[in-house]
């Protein structure tokens, strides 16, 4: 940021996602943080999450130990590991200060029989709104997997929104869509009206596998 600009404060950030900004940085050494309000909007609709037939075959081998909030740093750490990255030390030092007070949360994927992190999703809760910032994967389906669990959970502890931000290819596969900027809004607003809370315990393979059959 400018020398003359007041920093970004945890509080500050949370005023931002209400209003439906956040945050982003050119690059890992850049320590300027600018604010982004897209014209079109990724969501990822709780009730139209798409698993293929080889996910849920995945997912019910259960050959992954999936946690939640066991390991913040480190997915944090994975999701900022890549050559391009908008996540420098000034937004990844907010978002450690909101997962201390329980506003951003990790959801963790883990190989050989827990000990090894392998893929994982974090995001920022306010209301039932689930703001996704980022995920990483280091193994076959891992973030499909991370998704899908999130996806599960969000349902389950009523929540009505998980924004992506932006639309990937990835995340289209998935069934993310975009929307205009007014139609995210008024879905932000609904979802600032009501509260929910992101906690566990982590559903059962079965209740995630549940999806193919709830969206197909």
């Amino acid at each position: 940021m400018p020398r003359d600009t007041p920093p970004i404060t945890p509080e500050t950030l949370l005023m931002a996602y209400a209003s439906g900004v956040f945050p982003m940085a050119e690059g890992r050494s850049d320590p300027e943080i600018f604010w982004v309000d897209p014209k079109t909007r990724g969501v990822l609709p709780l009730d139209g999450f798409r698993m293929s037939r080889s996910l849920s075959k995945t997912i019910a081998q259960e050959r992954f130990v999936v946690t939640l909030n066991e390991d913040f740093e480190g997915v944090l750490a994975g999701c900022a590991d890549r050559e391009e990255t908008w996540i420098n030390q000034e937004i990844a030092a907010l978002y450690r200060e909101l997962h201390k007070s329980a506003f951003a949360h990790s959801l963790e994927i883990w190989a050989d029989h827990g000990q090894r992190l392998v893929g994982g999703v974090y995001g920022v809760t306010l209301g039932s709104a689930f703001f996704g910032e980022s995920m990483f994967s280091h193994a076959r389906d891992a973030s499909k997997i991370a998704l899908a669990y999130m996806v599960t959970l969000l349902r389950q502890q009523g929540f009505t929104l998980f924004d992506t931000q932006f639309l990937t290819d990835h995340l289209a596969s998935l069934g993310a869509v975009e929307i205009p900027r007014a139609q995210y809004h008024r879905q932000l607003t609904h979802a600032l009206g009501r509260q929910a809370r992101l906690d566990g315990p982590m559903p059962q393979s079965t209740s995630v596998r549940q999806l193919r059959t709830q969206t197909s």
